[in-house]
């Protein structure tokens, strides 16, 4: 049927592709030291990928002082900006993005990163051309592994969930997605391992943009859900 066919692909863009995992890691792991909350950077990395509030739950606990939380923010930000100009699209993200178009999907970031953050990131991928909606931080009152985000993207793109596919690259991703019920697939280049990532519920695994445009015809981006 018709209806089974996808319509649309969104797209997580932080680790999935543009490469800025390890930047958040180091910008979050400098701005906790800063303020003489030192977290080893291991456990900063496995929570990149929620919003900044859950982040700093789950790294400092839900009964810290709170009264901080805007100063760290501030802190990351300020260092994760200096990376900016050097953002760098992971390989052939936007030659993925471009092949979903001409396959008549639309394509979607489903991204929670300020305004700001979200214009650097464009620039990076060079991309604008096929993508037909894009989120921000402004769009979500919580963010993943909450699905507010991905919510707002299918508002704002007129698709429904039971037509559109999730690429991420964190399990926060594929919670999000799954209390959704979209189906998420996993890119392993944000540095999550393939087993955590279909541990999570992950449909299908792959390294990166790249192997995933190679297996696109036969990917859960093109199958009818």
């Amino acid at each position: 049927m018709a209806t089974d066919r996808l319509a649309g692909v969104l797209f997580d863009v932080d680790g999935t592709l543009v490469d800025t995992t390890y930047l958040h890691t180091v910008s979050w792991w400098e701005a906790l030291r800063q303020s003489d909350q030192p977290v080893p950077m291991a456990m900063v990395h496995r929570s990149i990928g929620m919003g900044s509030d859950k982040l700093l739950d789950h790294l400092l606990g839900p009964e810290r002082d709170r009264d901080a939380d805007s100063k760290l923010r501030d802190a990351h930000d300020t260092l994760y900006a200096e990376y900016w100009e050097r953002l760098t699209p992971l390989p052939r993200a936007a030659d993925l993005l471009r092949a979903c178009a001409e396959r008549g999907l639309r394509v979607v970031l489903a991204t929670s990163a300020s305004g700001p953050e979200v214009a650097a990131l464009r620039r990076a991928l060079a991309a604008d051309d096929v993508i037909d909606t894009i989120t921000s931080a402004e769009d979500a009152q919580q963010s993943k592994p909450a699905p507010d985000i991905l919510v707002a993207a299918l508002e704002q793109s007129g698709l429904a969930a039971e037509r559109v596919v999730f690429v991420g690259d964190s399990v926060w991703d594929v919670v999000a997605a799954g209390a959704l019920n979209i189906p998420c697939v996993g890119l392993t280049c944000g540095g999550t391992s393939r087993g955590e990532l279909a541990g999570a519920g992950a449909v299908a695994v792959y390294d990166d943009p790249a192997a995933l445009l190679i297996e696109l015809a036969d990917s859960p981006l093109t199958r009818p859900r």
